[in-house]
């Protein structure tokens, strides 16, 4: 039966099975009877102490099992989740929290710092109370502390009455901003619910999987994996952020944890792939390895294929606008040509993928056009900002009354009726009078023997030559390889005019707080200028 809010999956799940394993992280582990519990229990402290249908609840802390409690506590309360990013600096956390004019912060871990730097406004600072679901709460006494770890487990774990339903906002996801000013999406429980019934159907998710908890919690595909596995009762492992850099230890925590669903960027399957830390027919408990977020590279996908051969493959695809994912691709077979191009496929139940040109009709079978989404998911708009929601949220052309979202990638659709993502739509660039597209640069570096990851930038020069491409990539484990070695394969698949003129050669390529390459930092890298051993230019 379809829940009418996220927390009623935990609830059903504690009335069911309530000693059935819930969350798992590090030493923590939590049943779903104690997950619902201390959730209500929140719940009811967040409502004594004055939170009320709407208000927004920020959550500072890193991922923990208690993490997952604040969540579904402040759902409980009837509230609006809004997760921070604890490595965020303090300037970029204040932008988020005087756009969303919290009542409530809940905070734990080592976040004093950055507590103290956002209670220097002083109005800020008097408005917001604040829950600590950690240790001794910080000593800094100017802050209004409501309650603690302690309070949360001795309050009566009674039900609150709600009164949300499933068209109310869940949480609101602060995504970047072109301005400098980060924009909140504003997802309902209903555009949730969608896509994990969707995921829990078409992956076959039951009570007896482990699923991985990959991401960060402010990144919208955390949804995913938290909701599918309360909606059927399975166990949540929360991978520790450590190990991303840890080649070996990330793989013995699959291995150990005998997760039977890895979902990730695709940087985190490249960077294993790297090291070779994969043996064959290794992890024998991994049912699927599912990834979002960006390309992966075909070599990196054949090489994880032919390690495990019992495994299926899921490419997912979906802006955090249209909730989590819009588009699925299961890849049939080992791809036999490392330049095969993996679509993000055919759309989700309930979702649709339009292909559109200038005149918003559809682009002929093999044409690039600009890829909008409609649908189940699509979010209810900006937090508070309707030029924002109206310029990306537009009327369909078949049915002006309704919406769809305009993601601002490039796609086609093959001749295979599959949709093939092409890159961003503002990764085009114009270079001695060519018009480029930096992704299929990418595209094209991805399937070149040696290279791991690789990143391309441009640099606008303002002279007639337009913009400078450059190249930054990552050697694979033990390759050697040089710029010079690397433009000639490049120039064996690309034409001359757009082969990147810079090059750099990174051990590791930067990445955001989702895990995606950081292009931005890549192209500041350029513009401030490298290391002569390091940069080459062609």
């Amino acid at each position: 039966m379809t829940p009418r809010r996220l927390q009623d999956w935990v609830t059903r799940q504690a009335y069911r099975r309530p000693e059935s394993l819930a969350v798992v992280c590090g030493d923590t582990r939590l049943t779903y009877g104690e997950l619902d519990t201390l959730s209500t229990q929140l719940a009811r402290l967040l409502d004594e102490g004055g939170c009320r249908r709407g208000d927004r609840v920020a959550l500072l802390m890193p991922k923990s099992a208690m993490a997952i409690v604040a969540l579904l506590g402040i759902y409980k309360a009837d509230a609006v989740y809004v997760p921070l990013d604890p490595s965020s600096p303090a300037s970029r956390l204040k932008k988020i929290l005087e756009s969303c004019e919290n009542r409530w912060l809940l905070a734990a871990g080592p976040v004093g710092p950055l507590l103290e730097e956002l209670g220097r406004d002083e109005e800020w600072r008097r408005q917001v109370r604040i829950g600590w679901l950690d240790g001794p709460p910080p000593s800094d006494h100017r802050f209004d502390i409501r309650f603690t770890i302690g309070d949360v487990r001795h309050c009566p774990a009674v039900p609150l009455p709600t009164r949300n339903g499933p068209g109310d906002p869940a949480h609101i996801l602060f995504t970047s901003g072109s301005t400098g000013t980060p924009k909140g999406v504003v997802i309902t429980h209903a555009n949730v619910i969608s896509t994990v019934e969707w995921a829990i159907k078409y992956f076959s998710v039951g009570p007896s999987d482990r699923l991985s908890a990959h991401f960060p919690l402010h990144f919208d595909l955390s949804f995913f994996d938290i909701f599918s596995a309360a909606a059927v009762g399975a166990e949540l492992h929360l991978v520790p952020p450590e190990l991303n850099v840890l080649p070996g230890k990330l793989a013995a925590f699959i291995r150990g944890s005998e997760i039977t669903q890895w979902f990730s960027v695709p940087s985190v399957l490249s960077y294993l792939a790297r090291f070779n830390a994969a043996g064959f027919n290794d992890f024998p408990a991994l049912k699927r390895i599912l990834w979002c977020g960006e390309v992966l590279p075909t070599p990196s996908l054949i090489y994880w294929m032919k390690r495990l051969p019992s495994v299926t493959f899921t490419n997912l695809y979906g802006p955090t606008e249209t909730t989590i994912v819009s588009s699925y691709y299961t890849v049939p077979a080992c791809p036999e040509d490392p330049q095969a191009s993996i679509p993000i496929g055919v759309p989700c139940d309930g979702e649709e993928l339009l292909v559109l040109n200038e005149s918003l009709a559809p682009a002929p079978s093999g044409e690039i056009g600009d890829l909008y989404i409609g649908g189940t998911g699509l979010a209810q708009g900006y937090w508070r900002d309707p030029e924002r929601t109206a310029a990306a949220f537009v009327p369909d052309p078949r049915h002006p009354s309704e919406r769809i979202y305009k993601t601002g990638d490039l796609a086609r659709v093959g001749d295979d009726g599959l949709v093939y993502f092409l890159g961003r739509s503002d990764s085009q660039i114009k270079s001695r009078g060519y018009r480029i597209e930096l992704g299929e640069i990418e595209a094209a570096l991805n399937t070149v023997p040696g290279v791991e990851q690789s990143a391309v930038v441009a640099l606008q020069t303002g002279g007639f030559e337009g913009a400078v491409i450059c190249c930054a990539y990552v050697p694979s484990h033990g390759a050697s390889l040089t710029p010079a070695a690397l433009r000639r394969e490049l120039g064996r698949l690309i034409p001359a005019y757009m082969l990147p003129a810079r090059w750099l050669v990174a051990g590791q390529l930067p990445v955001n707080a989702n895990g995606k390459i950081d292009r931005r930092r890549v192209r500041e890298t350029f513009e401030e200028g490298v290391d002569a051993n390091a940069a080459q230019t062609a």
